[in-house]
C-alpha cells in the first residue's frame, strides 16, 4: 500500500481563513485508489517550512508519495517548486509536463504553472495546483502511471516500459 503525505501550501488556509478544498480532493482521490493518507498538514507559503515538511515526511515519516497543493503560480509568495527542487535528489520532469499539457487543453493559464516533481530517497514528491478542480484534472492524468513508478522506486517493479 502506498503511504501518502498531503501538504497544502497556503497562507490563508494555514491561518484558518480558507477551507482547504484541494487537500480534501487529494485525500478523496488517493484513498479511492487504495492508497493510505498517513500525514496531512497545512503550511504557510514559507520556503523553509515547506522544505522542512517535505524532508520530515520523506526522511522521518517514511512516506512513499508526497502531494503538495498550492504555491505553484506567479504570486510573490508562490515558492513551492523551489522548495521542492531544493530537497529532491532527482527531478521527474515528465509528471509536471503531462499535467501542464493536459491542463492546457482546458485553459491557456496552464502554461503559467511552475509545478515540479522529484525523488528524495524513496519518496516521490509532486507539486499540484492550488485549485480543487485543477488538482482533480491533474491527478486523473498522472494516477494511472504512479503505481508502476512507486514499485520501481521501491525496487519492486520490472523495468518494462509497457503498461
Amino acid at each position: 500500500m502506498i503511504k501518502v503525505g498531503i501538504v497544502t501550501v497556503s497562507d490563508k488556509a494555514s491561518r484558518g481563513e480558507r477551507v482547504d478544498e484541494s487537500g480534501q480532493v487529494i485525500r478523496e482521490i488517493i484513498t479511492g485508489m487504495g492508497a493510505q493518507v498517513t500525514h496531512y498538514i497545512i503550511v504557510p507559503d514559507e520556503v523553509e517550512q515547506i522544505k522542512e515538511t517535505l524532508i520530515k515526511f520523506s526522511d522521518l515519516k517514511g512516506v512513499d508519495l508526497i502531494l503538495t497543493t498550492g504555491g505553484t503560480g506567479f504570486a510573490p509568495r508562490d515558492w513551492t517548486p523551489e522548495a521542492t527542487l531544493d530537497v529532491v535528489e532527482r527531478i521527474v520532469p515528465g509528471i509536471p509536463e503531462v499535467m501542464r499539457a493536459v491542463s492546457l487543453t482546458k485553459t491557456n493559464r496552464a502554461m503559467l504553472s511552475r509545478a515540479a516533481a522529484g525523488i528524495r530517497g524513496k519518496t516521490l514528491i509532486i507539486n499540484l495546483p492550488g485549485s480543487a478542480r485543477a488538482v482533480r484534472e491533474c491527478l486523473e492524468v498522472i494516477l494511472p502511471a504512479l503505481p508502476h513508478g512507486m514499485e520501481m522506486l521501491k525496487g519492486e517493479g520490472s523495468e518494462c516500459a509497457r503498461p
